[in-house]
Formats: C-alpha cells, structure tokens, sequence
C-alpha cells in the first residue's frame, strides 16, 4: 500500500472554529482514511510555513487524491498539498528503472 504525507495549513476562520469548538481532529481524519481504504500512521501540528501534516496509507493515487479533494471542497484550508512517499530501498530500485530511461531522453536544447 502506497504512503503518503499530506502538509496543511489554515484558513483563519477555521482556526477560529476550532477555537470555540474542539474536536478531535485526529480521530476524524483517521476516519476518512479509513473510508478510503487506508490508515492513518501519524497526525502532527507544527510551527513554520505548515500548521501540520499528516502521513497515512492509501490503496492507490487515485483514492489519496480523492481524500485530498474531499478535503479541500470544504474550504477550511488554506493550502493542501499531497506527496507519495518511497522507501530507501524503493529508491534504488527507482534509481534503476531510471538508468533505463536515460538513453531515451534528450535534454531541451541539445
């Protein structure tokens, strides 16, 4: 199952909202993950450019984009953006499959 990490930020409202009602977020998102046939591995709040990020598993692209989507349709965010991960191991084998595309590639303006 593909991994992936979800960085978010949010709009100023919805921090708002969560000020004056507190939910377990955690517990929602690891809900509509599962829905999407995946799990939820970790759930962080963080200072910086991100106010927090998320790493889950999904069966496929196609269902992390759709939880993506979902996401963003509410309008509580102000930035999403969604990235597979790959293991060490995967990027050697990454790596390889490159080599055998390298030759087939010419590079703009050569």
């Amino acid at each position: 199952m593909a991994r992936y990490a979800i960085f978010f930020t949010l709009k100023p409202e919805t921090i708002e909202g969560m000020m004056s009602k507190p939910s377990d977020r955690e517990a929602v998102v690891s809900k509509l993950v599962e829905k999407a046939g995946g799990k939820l591995e970790a759930y962080y709040w963080m200072t910086g450019q991100w106010d927090g990020f998320v790493i889950s598993t999904a069966p496929d692209g196609q269902s992390a984009a759709a939880v993506s989507i979902a996401v963003s349709s509410t309008g509580a965010f102000g930035h999403l953006e969604t990235h597979e991960l790959f293991s060490a191991s995967e990027v050697n084998d990454i790596v390889g499959r490159a080599k055998e595309f390298v030759s087939s590639y010419t590079p703009p303006g050569v």
